[in-house]
């Protein structure tokens, strides 16, 4: 818990360096810290996938699908969460592939359409807790954990996504939404890592508590608060 909150802190203090440098100090000054975040995570979330959307739309390929949207958020809000780590997203999505169709082949799932049988169908069902259970399994044994692929290995094993052919796009996807991440988290001054878990955090004076204790107080009253610190630094040096 102590290291996660330390990751949190640290993202959110590289965020504020980020507005810093595009001149938008404005925001950190007149909005709540947890807003300009929520910006951060909409704006670099709404580009990724709608980069990916586009290329899906001239490709006429399978770029965009429902686990890539819970991806995309772990690698703006948690960027600095092991994983969020380029090694957990691209393996944990390879490994949800793999075992939601070889859970989708040996239950014969696919011996009917998805969505044209209208009753129970048990290879499905079988399919979808095999599939789900193995990847699990796999990700705590390989020690590789990434929640999304969990969904992943369903749109495979359900039968939603499940030509060969598709499962390679997908995993190109999140290939192209690692790197837009690691562009954009760069970027913004976070040491993202190139594969592996993150660097350790300096946990030494988040930046993020400076910001939350300045705007708790009403602007009317901030110009006064700062000069009482003043007076109180002078008073004890």
């Amino acid at each position: 818990m102590k290291n996660s909150s330390s990751q949190e802190h640290a993202s959110a203090d590289h965020i504020f360096s980020f507005f810093r440098k595009l001149r938008l100090n404005w925001l950190l000054l007149h909005f709540p810290p947890r807003l300009v975040r929520s910006v951060y995570v909409f704006v670099n979330g709404f580009i990724t996938i709608a980069a990916l959307a586009l290329l899906a739309l001239v490709s006429r390929n399978p770029f965009v699908f429902p686990s890539l949207g819970p991806t995309a958020y772990l690698l703006f809000f948690s960027p600095l969460g092991r994983t969020s780590s380029p090694r957990n997203t691209v393996l944990g999505h390879a490994i949800g592939l793999i075992c939601g169709y070889v859970a989708f082949v040996v239950t014969g799932a696919g011996a009917v359409p998805f969505g044209v049988h209208p009753g129970i169908f048990w290879p499905r069902i079988l399919a979808a807790a095999l599939s789900l259970s193995a990847t699990g399994a796999l990700m705590v044994l390989l020690d590789i954990s990434h929640p999304p692929a969990g969904a992943t290995t369903l749109i495979v094993s359900l039968g939603i996504i499940s030509k060969p052919g598709e499962l390679v796009i997908i995993e190109v996807a999140v290939f192209l939404l690692v790197a837009q991440a690691l562009a954009i988290n760069r970027l913004a001054g976070l040491p993202y890592p190139l594969w592996g878990a993150p660097a350790q955090i300096n946990e030494s004076k988040p930046l993020s508590v400076a910001y939350t204790r300045r705007t708790r107080w009403p602007m009317c009253l901030r110009p006064a608060v700062l000069n009482l610190f003043g007076l109180m630094k002078k008073r004890n040096p």
